[in-house]
């Protein structure tokens, strides 16, 4: 027990700082590419595809959009733009993620993916009118370098929409909302991973999230000119609107 504390604690302070997160970030994803789809479905019970639609609903992409999913993952909402009309790029860090996205289905009926960096976009400035990401903004090592390549590339004007867990303000609900993604990310871990801490890394990673107010805050003081949250779950999860 005292070890498993310990390695808990370190979990903590490894995502406390910007490098520390980067690594393990990193090594986190691939190892749970496989699983990563399963994860949410377990986790909100199936509901996060819903939340997914909306995001892409409250963005209006439409043929002729450019659109940019950063931490795409498996390509759930790059594809959600693409049956819109968008003309999208799928992008992660991660890459057996962008395997499995680009396995979905044939290279005429999907998005482009590519493997690259969210604090370091591989794209000209002002070539996007609309930038999306799901659980991206809170594993970024460094929030305000990934905000500030986001508004880059967007056109004058572009959108910003992006969906996360949220951190509750009450003291007493956030521990329990905590202690709950501790007890079955630790669960999960151990039966898809044989490690306990493998899915720990998401009530850890909520610990040092300013949470989505902060958030929003940080984007209008990073060039949008706009930015509000919208609540999901009763304000555990939130969607955030913003324009350059």
């Amino acid at each position: 027990m005292a070890g498993a504390i310990i390695h808990r604690m370190s979990l903590r302070q490894t995502v406390a700082t910007p490098e520390g997160k980067r690594r393990y970030v990193r090594t986190l994803f691939a190892t749970i590419a496989d699983r990563y789809g399963l994860i949410a479905v377990i986790l909100w019970y199936g509901r996060d595809r819903s939340w997914k639609r909306r995001l892409v609903r409250m963005a209006g992409a439409h043929a002729g959009t450019r659109a940019l999913d950063r931490a795409t993952g498996t390509g759930h909402i790059a594809y959600l733009l693409h049956d819109a009309g968008a003309r999208v790029v799928g992008l992660d860090v991660t890459a057996r993620m962008i395997e499995l996205a680009t396995a979905k289905r044939d290279v005429k009926h999907r998005p482009r993916f590519i493997v690259g960096d969210m604090t370091a976009l591989p794209f000209p400035s002002g070539c996007f009118d609309l930038v999306t990401t799901g659980y991206g903004l809170r594993n970024v090592p460094d929030l305000g370098v990934a905000l500030d390549e986001i508004a880059r590339v967007l056109t004058p004007c572009g959108q910003l929409l992006s969906l996360d867990f949220d951190r509750p303000s009450g003291a007493l609900l956030r521990t329990a909302y905590l202690t709950y993604l501790s007890i079955v990310g630790g669960a999960l871990g151990w039966m898809l991973h044989g490690d306990p801490d493998t899915y720990r890394y998401i009530p850890a990673s909520i610990r040092v999230y300013p949470g989505a107010a902060a958030v929003a805050s940080q984007m209008r003081a990073r060039g949008f000119a706009a930015a509000v949250h919208h609540r999901v779950l009763g304000g555990f999860m939130a969607i955030h609107h913003a324009r350059t």
